[in-house]
């Protein structure tokens, strides 16, 4: 027997035993909410996004995105922290405002969330409640 055909039936017998990726489940993820906010940006990209600005002014014919990259990282790492603090300060106030939306869109989803807890009681249920509030309201 031929030494290759000796290595491919090895190989064979490896992924049978290993399964090979056959039969396996793929997790589910639970699905993304298009209306979460999204993550502010850090100092650093709010740095790139400035950068790959003027980097496309001063080198038109440049359609490497890696090179870009590699240029802003290398940029970013000469800076002074005087240099990177107009960055940082921005990045700050983006995270601030993604904190105010990420309270309200989590607010949101409470209000939703008790909506849904109220629903499974039955309409005469809601109704009693609301008419015992309004007795004690009148009593006192």
């Amino acid at each position: 027997m031929p030494k290759a055909k000796a290595d491919a039936k090895a190989a064979d017998n490896r992924l049978k035993r290993k399964g090979a990726g056959a039969g396996r489940k793929q997790s589910k993820k639970a699905a993304k909410d298009p209306n979460k906010p999204k993550r502010p940006p850090s100092a650093f990209f709010v740095f790139m996004s400035e950068f790959r600005e003027q980097y496309k002014k001063e080198h038109p014919n440049n359609k490497s995105v890696a090179v870009v990259g590699k240029a802003g990282g290398d940029k970013w790492k000469s800076l002074s922290d005087a240099e990177k603090a107009p960055f940082v300060a921005r990045a700050e106030k983006k995270k601030e405002e993604y904190d105010k939306s990420i309270l309200a869109y989590n607010k949101k989803l409470e209000g939703k969330n008790s909506e849904e807890d109220e629903s499974d009681k039955s309409k005469s249920e809601v109704n009693d409640e609301e008419e015992e509030e309004e007795e004690e309201d009148d009593d006192e």
